[in-house]
């Protein structure tokens, strides 16, 4: 199986051309283009790349979030256009899984953070067991504060590895807090598309792709536009 990932949820933006779960073609920018700039650009040099074009290719994926509420869109319209096109499938990968993935197999807690503003992260926690990568909670919004106290609570003495845009933050906020914290080789820390070709791959395993037009972002929280607007509508309600 031919598999074309992307992943534009944070800053770096990243496209992988994979067959089965051989990685034929990687490229990953993170120099401060937009990703609609970037990203159609990328998939054609990685096809190019594989010696493929995009009639050639299985199955379209992408990390669907959460992140960027922009970047996610882009990455969504991007492979929905694609895929409509040709008529193939489509794999909608949480960008927290795909970035645990590029943990794999490293050994300890993968807990992999977007930085969400206002104190919180996107998160998610897996570990590597028997081989495969194993989920140990839902994608959320948490708190640092809330989050730390999960790690130091219930996987006290376990190693933990960092993943995702929100590293620094996160690393920081744990550091001498009692939290077993591994340093993340730089490598690992953002976005692979290779990872999101993988996790596309046990989907398409598992019989769970979806078409074009059933391929939607997933937010976890509200545009801040929207919660301004929401803020200003409940402070009206109150002085009224």
């Amino acid at each position: 199986m031919n598999i074309l990932a992307l992943d534009s949820t944070a800053v770096a933006a990243s496209c992988a051309v994979a067959r089965d779960a051989h990685t034929l073609a990687e490229f990953t920018a993170d120099n401060g283009l937009t990703h609609s700039e970037l990203l159609l650009p990328m998939a054609e040099a990685a096809m190019h790349a594989s010696h493929l074009d995009v009639t050639d290719i299985d199955l379209f994926a992408c990390t669907v979030g959460p992140g960027s509420f922009t970047g996610v869109r882009i990455g969504v319209a991007t492979v929905k256009g694609l895929a409509f096109g040709t008529g193939k499938r489509c794999a909608a990968v949480s960008t927290l899984e795909a970035l645990a993935e590029n943990l794999a197999p490293l050994p300890g807690l993968y807990c992999a953070v977007m930085d969400a503003r206002r104190g919180q992260v996107y998160n998610a926690l897996f570990e590597w067991r028997d081989g495969a990568l194993r989920r140990l909670c839902p994608d959320r919004a948490i708190s640092l504060s809330d989050l730390g106290r999960e790690l130091r609570e219930k996987y006290e003495g376990v190693k933990v590895y960092l993943a995702g845009d929100g590293y620094d933050i996160a690393y920081n906020a744990f550091s001498d807090t009692g939290i077993r914290l591994m340093v993340t080789p730089v490598g690992l820390r953002l976005q692979s598309a290779a990872a999101v070709a993988r996790c596309a791959l046990r989907l398409a395993e598992a019989g769970a792709t979806v078409s074009d037009s059933a391929l939607v972002p997933i937010y976890l929280r509200l545009p801040q536009a929207e919660r301004d607007r929401l803020a200003k509508e409940a402070t009206e309600r109150k002085d009224n």
